[in-house]
C-alpha cells in the first residue's frame, strides 16, 4: 500500500508503524497564485484568493454548499471550485475523521482571517515569485523562528496524546509548486522541467519564466553564507516554507516528521538541510538546541504525483537526499467522476492528502478500498 521512491525509509515506516500521528497543515498566500493558468487549484485568479481559506473550512468541518451559503454565516465557507476534479482536502478530512487522527490548523499571510480554531502565525502576504522580492528577510527569519517553536510544542503535543507518535505536516498554498521549483533552483538543484503540479500536464514553460525573472532580481553574494537559503526564500518563496522547515527541524529532535506532500514537501526537505548545516547549527550554549535528526524525517506524497508522466519528482529527492514514499491511493474504480480526475491527472496531491492516506496504511492499515469509501463518503457529505 506504500510505494518507495526514492532513498530508504524503511527504518522510518517500521518505528512508525501502528503510530498514531498528529496532523498540523499549515495554511498560506502568495501572489504567484493569482498568475492566470499558473495553477488548477481554483477555477480562476479570483477563487485561487480563497482556496486554503475553504479547504480550513473543509478539514475544521465548517462547509456549507455553495448554494445554501450566507453572509450572515461568516464562518462557513463553499467547497473550492477547481478546474477539475475536487479538493484534495476531503480526503485528508475523510482519514483524519475515520482514524480520529487530530487535527491542528497553522495560518500565516492569507487574504481573509480564518473562522475556525487555528494557530495564528506571524502574517506575511508574499509577492508574486517573479519580482524576486516576495518578502524581507526579516519576515522570513521571523517565520523560521516561528516554525522552530511551534515544532517544538506540536511535538510535544503529539508525545503527550499520541504516545510516541509522529507528526504529519501537510500544507495549502496555491501556486506553491512555483514557489518551490524558485527555491529549489536556487539551492542549487536542477529541477526545471521535473516540477509537478495541480495540472494534467505540468506548465514547465510559464515556471520556468517566472523562476528565471525572479531569481534574476536575486543576489545571493550580498548575504553571508548562513542567510542564503533563507534569502532565496525571501526573494522567490512563500511563507509555508520557512514555517515548514522550522517545524521540520526542531519537531525531528523529539518525533517522527511526515513532510506531507510532493515538489512543494521536497523544497520544504532542501531548505531544512541547507539550514541545518547554517543558520540552524547548535549554539555553544545548547548544544542540542537546533540540531534536526534526518533518520526522523521522510516526504511521502500520492502515486499521482510519482507517476506524473510530465514530471519527475524521484529525481528531486534523490537529488536532495530527501527518503520519498508514496501511498498506492487509487480512484480508478470510483463512480464520481470528482475523484476519477486524480486518475486523469488533476490535482494529484494538496492538503497533506498523500501523507494522510500514508498514515491510514500504517496506523490502522487500510487498503486502497477502504480509504476510497471514505473519501466518497465524505464527498457525498460534501456535494
Amino acid at each position: 500500500m506504500i510505494r518507495i521512491c526514492a532513498g530508504d525509509p524503511s527504518p522510518w515506516l517500521r518505528q512508525y508503524k501502528g503510530k498514531k500521528p498528529l496532523y498540523a497543515c499549515i495554511l498560506s498566500f502568495t501572489e504567484t497564485g493569482l498568475i492566470p493558468h499558473i495553477s488548477a487549484a481554483g477555477s480562476t485568479p479570483q477563487a485561487r484568493r480563497y482556496t486554503a481559506i475553504a479547504d480550513a473550512a473543509l478539514l475544521a468541518d465548517r462547509l456549507t454548499n455553495a448554494l445554501t451559503d450566507s453572509p450572515d454565516q461568516p464562518q462557513s465557507y463553499p467547497l473550492s471550485q477547481l478546474t477539475a476534479g475536487i479538493s484534495p482536502a476531503v480526503i485528508a478530512r475523510a482519514i483524519l475523521t475515520q482514524q480520529n487522527i487530530p487535527l491542528q490548523l497553522l495560518s500565516t499571510g492569507l487574504l481573509e482571517a480564518l473562522h475556525v480554531p487555528h494557530i495564528t502565525l506571524p502574517q506575511v502576504i508574499a509577492k508574486s515569485v517573479h519580482t524576486g522580492h516576495a518578502m524581507s528577510l526579516e519576515q522570513v527569519q521571523t517565520l523560521f523562528k516561528s516554525g522552530l517553536y511551534w515544532g517544538k510544542r506540536l511535538a510535544q503535543q503529539c508525545l503527550d496524546s499520541c504516545l510516541d507518535g509522529y507528526l504529519i505536516v501537510g500544507e495549502c498554498v496555491v501556486g506553491g509548486t512555483t514557489t518551490a521549483q524558485a527555491l529549489l533552483t536556487a539551492l542549487g538543484y536542477p529541477v526545471a522541467g521535473r516540477m509537478s503540479s495541480s495540472h494534467a500536464n505540468s506548465n514547465h514553460l510559464q515556471k520556468q519564466a517566472l523562476v528565471n525573472q525572479g531569481l534574476s532580481q536575486w543576489q545571493p553574494q550580498h548575504f553571508p553564507a548562513n542567510q542564503r537559503a533563507l534569502s532565496a526564500v525571501a526573494a522567490c518563496g512563500d511563507p509555508m516554507q520557512a514555517v515548514a522547515a522550522g517545524i521540520a527541524i526542531s519537531a525531528s529532535q523529539q518525533v517522527g516528521v511526515l513532510l506531507a506532500g510532493g515538489s512543494q514537501m521536497l523544497a520544504v526537505y532542501a531548505l531544512a538541510k541547507a539550514l541545518a548545516e547554517t543558520i540552524a547549527a547548535p549554539e555553544p550554549e545548547n548544544p542540542t538546541q537546533c540540531l534536526w535528526k534526518t533518520q526522523r524525517v521522510v516526504v511521502g506524497t500520492t502515486r499521482w504525483v510519482i507517476e506524473d508522466k510530465s514530471a519527475n519528482t524521484q529525481a528531486i529527492a534523490r537529488d536532495i537526499g530527501a527518503p520519498y514514499l508514496a501511498s498506492e491511493i487509487n480512484f480508478s474504480q470510483s463512480p464520481y467522476f470528482q475523484l476519477r480526475a486524480y486518475e486523469q491527472g488533476f490535482v494529484k496531491e494538496g492538503v497533506g492528502a498523500g501523507g494522510c492516506a500514508i498514515a491510514a496504511h500504517l496506523y490502522q492499515g487500510w487498503n486502497n478500498s477502504q480509504i476510497r469509501h471514505a473519501v466518497e463518503a465524505e464527498l457525498r457529505r460534501c456535494l
